[in-house]
């Protein structure tokens, strides 16, 4: 049995993006950082009535039968459908693969581009327009209007950080940056029992720089500040209407020499079906990921080794995905 308890979060520190006060901005942003690496966006700039359009497509590709979605089955670029049961984030307490299915759009970059050599660039997978017409380009503007919004973020994380306020703007950062865009379903009826290891998705914490997650009002996303804990203290992150939930992702710990939290999260199903879109945000392929100067000293020095950005993503996607052959059998 899973010995933990629960405590609904009230007090995840919200950032405006469009207050004046940078300062405050930064100190509010700086605490959640250290204290749980999660936190609000507010006033980012994108509509709600836009927002409600993004969630209505993402409703539609779902709702199709499941013929027509393995059409459109990920690639090993990781573009296209995942099936539920396909992604095991948390093989150490769950008995199977998590109860949600995805839909992953990258970068788009043409086969014939030397970019699409690397791991994570290259052309999407999308639903052919004759059977969710204007599908491809509500996403393809959702992709670059939350591209902005990360980028506004990462600008006060650079500050909090003490580094120039464009620091993750440079071409191998955030000025060509692998971005994730990913819708999820949770279906109805499938409720979570983390006893008997059966998660909507497991314990796992994001492999990047940032993440910028939308949702609709059902509960289910849970974090847990301490890990090694006993037992685990596995707190509620209720939605709230118009905004993101942000965290910090792996690298950012990383770089940041472990100053600021990449902290696990799950999702538990409780029955109600739940769609969520996180964007995950990470620098481009080649870059370096090492202690910033800001956060090592003789006493504090580096904990991490430097670690090239395609490299570690590779790696930590193929950790936690099915192997595509396991769907080729006839």
């Amino acid at each position: 049995m899973e010995a933990t308890s629960f405590t609904q979060i009230t007090n995840l520190n919200s950032i405006d993006l469009s207050s004046p006060d940078i300062n405050n901005s930064v100190s509010l942003l700086k605490q959640a950082c250290l204290d749980s690496g999660f936190f609000y966006v507010v006033n980012h700039g994108i509509s709600q009535e836009f927002m409600d359009e993004v969630f209505e497509a993402s409703k539609k590709f779902f709702d199709l039968p499941i013929n027509e979605k393995m059409k459109l089955l990920r690639n090993e670029k990781h573009r296209g459908y995942t099936p539920v049961l396909d992604e095991l984030l948390d093989p150490e307490h769950q008995v199977q693969g998590d109860f949600k299915e995805g839909y992953y759009i990258g970068v788009e970059v043409p086969d014939d581009d030397p970019e699409a050599e690397k791991p994570f660039y290259g052309p999407n997978v999308w639903p052919a327009t004759d059977i969710l017409p204007g599908w491809r380009e509500t996403m393809e503007k959702y992709y670059s209007q939350a591209l902005e919004v990360a980028r506004a973020v990462a600008r006060i994380i650079a500050l909090a950080l003490d580094l120039s306020e464009d620091f993750f703007d440079k071409p191998e950062m955030l000025g060509n940056p692998i971005a994730t865009l990913r819708l999820l379903h949770y279906g109805s009826g499938q409720v979570s029992e983390p006893s008997k290891g059966i998660f909507g998705a497991g314990a796992h914490s994001d492999y990047g720089l940032i993440t910028l997650l939308a949702t609709d009002d059902v509960v289910g996303l849970q974090i847990c500040k301490d890990w090694d804990a006993k037992p685990q203290i596995w707190e509620n992150v209720p939605p709230v209407k118009g905004a993101f939930i942000v965290n910090l992702g792996d690298m950012l710990e990383r770089w940041s020499n472990g100053v600021f939290k990449s902290t696990m999260h799950r999702v538990l199903g409780n029955g109600q079906e739940r769609y969520s879109i996180p964007y995950f945000v990470e620098p481009s392929h080649e870059c370096l990921v090492e202690c910033l100067p800001t956060c090592k000293s003789e006493t504090n020095p580096p904990k991490f080794p430097p670690v090239r950005c395609g490299e570690y993503l590779s790696q930590r996607y193929r950790d936690t995905h099915a192997d595509l052959s396991k769907y080729n059998k006839s």
